[in-house]
């Protein structure tokens, strides 16, 4: 006998069945205008370095590329994608998937801290329970978003998201073990001085903005479980404004 694998009670084609089985893996998430990505680059950068570490293998950039051109279709020319490189018959596969573009609300988040450090926090792993667990619960509790902390304080990262902060005039990242997301790459463009250093909880209110950010684009923080953070709307434009004009990289 073969083998198979049924959704409930309906039987489903091997591709499905290797989907449900891929779990060994890394992948990268990206929002798609006009069938264009911003760092591009840094995708493929992140993607070929996840491959060396967990496979010992090279990607080829050819098949990612055809693998988003073909979830988007001829039509579509605003997506939100991921490309996953998984684990299937003993050899990474490539994988993409495509949804709705993500557009940001720009209304304040809040986030609550958890006591939570991620495995090989550096890669963006394809296994995410974890953190989808930890977004649901606190999200039970009115929060947006769950702020990663060691058990003094320490910040790394949100669940989903980088943190960052801007102190007298300077960009402030949390020096920790992470995931350097894309879109806290394309930051560390800006001219301002930025510095990485130990970030607790409870400096932040000492903040003059604090703000979220991922492939879905750059948000202010409102609130730190119950404390209320600094709003600044010049500073929240600049770093938007910056992000916003960085280049889009054509796909085609």
């Amino acid at each position: 006998m073969t083998g198979r694998a049924a959704i409930e009670g309906r039987l489903v084609d091997a591709d499905v069945r290797f989907a449900l089985e891929a779990r060994y893996g890394h992948f990268t998430a990206m929002q798609i205008r006009d069938r264009r990505v911003r760092g591009l680059e840094l995708h493929f950068e992140r993607l070929e370095s996840a491959n060396l570490e967990l496979f010992g293998l090279a990607l080829d950039r050819e098949i990612v590329l055809d693998s988003i051109r073909t979830v988007l279709g001829d039509d579509a020319r605003d997506a939100s994608v991921r490309v996953y490189v998984v684990e299937a018959g003993r050899r990474p596969r490539v994988m993409a998937t495509s949804a709705p573009p993500f557009h940001l609300s720009g209304r304040p988040q809040s986030v609550k801290p958890v006591v939570f450090q991620r495995f090989l926090p550096h890669i963006k792993k394809a296994a995410g329970f974890a953190q989808a667990h930890l977004i649901r619960q606190v999200a039970r509790e009115g929060f947006d978003e769950a702020l990663l902390t060691t058990g003094d304080g320490l910040i790394s990262e949100g669940a989903i998201t980088n943190l960052g902060g801007f102190a007298g005039g300077g960009l402030v990242w949390p020096d920790a073990p992470m995931l350097h997301g894309i879109t806290m790459r394309l930051l560390e463009g800006m001219d301002v001085p930025q510095e990485r250093r130990p970030l607790k909880v409870s400096a932040l209110p000492d903040l003059d903005q604090v703000f979220l950010c991922n492939s879905r684009g750059v948000v202010p923080v409102g609130r730190v479980g119950d404390v209320e953070l600094r709003q600044d709307r010049e500073l929240m434009a600049s770093v938007i404004g910056f992000y916003d004009r960085v280049a889009w990289d054509p796909l085609d």
